[in-house]
């Protein structure tokens, strides 16, 4: 028996501005990348930064509400896959890249000023889910649970924020 898993749960801050295209047949995409700052004690007792930068691509509603509400810099918490891409280049060389598939993000930051509960969960941070959990989201029931009960949808659960740390294991601060 063979054990396959691929997800992946990053949270750090926006590099740069995403990039939403549309595409054919009314698809988003959105572009972006992540910094994640590991952190640890070096040989000479002092703390260290090992940032690591991830490109990241979300299609669809997800990729709609990323361009709308992210910017560069902004706090995220992404859920996903990898995914490899494979292409040839002018030259002729083969070339490929790995990124993140984000199929589920969570915004950190403080909301833009303006905006109304429906787009967020209690605790302040919005969340976009991907077309396979909108049913599910807490923060798309929430508006109107009673489209949510005709559609057979389960109740839904408040969001939880992810934590930064297990108890011990890592710095005190978050890595972002």
């Amino acid at each position: 028996m063979s054990l396959t898993v691929n997800r992946l749960m990053i949270a750090g801050n926006l590099v740069r501005d995403p990039e939403v295209k549309q595409l054919a047949a009314e698809r988003t995409v959105a572009s972006f990348a992540i910094a994640i700052n590991n952190r640890y004690k070096g040989q000479d007792g002092e703390q260290k930064n090992d940032p690591v930068f991830m490109n990241c691509e979300a299609w669809g509603k997800t990729a709609d509400l990323i361009g709308q509400y992210l910017v560069k810099g902004s706090p995220a918490y992404c859920e996903g896959r990898l995914k490899q891409d494979s292409w040839t280049d002018a030259d002729g060389k083969n070339r490929t890249v790995i990124k993140m598939l984000v199929e589920r993000v969570q915004f950190l930051g403080s909301r833009p000023a303006g905006e109304t509960g429906d787009e967020a969960n209690h605790e302040g941070a919005m969340v976009a889910p991907s077309p396979t959990t909108m049913a599910a989201s807490p923060s798309m029931n929430a508006a109107a649970p009673s489209a949510a009960a005709a559609r057979g949808a389960r109740p839904s659960r408040p969001v939880r924020q992810p934590t930064a740390h297990a108890a011990g294991d890592m710095a005190e601060d978050p890595p972002f």
